[in-house]
């Protein structure tokens, strides 16, 4: 498949909310494919559809070796907080602190639009809600708790 690339802080679309997806057209399916590559790629755990210039309610999602391909993903339930350094391959070079729910139990379709739940808790929770967030117009810096810093790109930041 392909590389995109990957829109950057200051960019006006990253700001805009997404649309529903309501059929999965071969195009969008592509979209998906093209996604984890750039995701892999960059080294990311997670990418939005907006940080490629898509305004969908895609996500793909990567933390430990299983892939979820998130299509109108939807919370349904977070418990508890956790605090962590979190990165975005939307703001290269940079972290910061975040609180996030420490458990969430999302829904969301597969790339074969069938519906699933998924129940998370630590980095994983912390993915899908730094994701689901792109789908809002979002971005982490906006969370920070403290100030951003700079990390070294290949640290162990945690590009979600």
């Amino acid at each position: 498949m392909a590389i995109r690339n990957i829109r950057h802080l200051g960019d006006e679309l990253l700001r805009k909310k997404c649309r529903e997806v309501t059929d999965l057209t071969p195009k969008l399916k592509e979209l998906i494919e093209d996604m984890y590559d750039t995701m892999y790629e960059a080294e990311g755990v997670g990418l939005a559809a907006p940080q490629v210039g898509i305004l969908k309610r895609i996500v793909v999602i990567d933390v430990d070796g299983t892939p979820y391909t998130m299509i109108n993903p939807r919370i349904l339930e977070t418990r508890d907080t956790q605090d962590g350094s979190e990165g975005c391959l939307s703001v290269p070079g940079k972290a910061g602190i975040v609180i996030r729910p420490a458990y969430v139990r999302a829904e969301a379709w597969d790339e074969n639009m069938e519906r699933y739940e998924v129940e998370a808790d630590g980095y994983l929770a912390r993915a899908i809600c730094h994701e689901l967030d792109h789908l809002e117009g979002i971005m982490y810096v906006d969370k920070v708790e403290g100030s951003i810093y700079d990390v070294e790109m290949d640290d162990e930041e945690q590009d979600v």
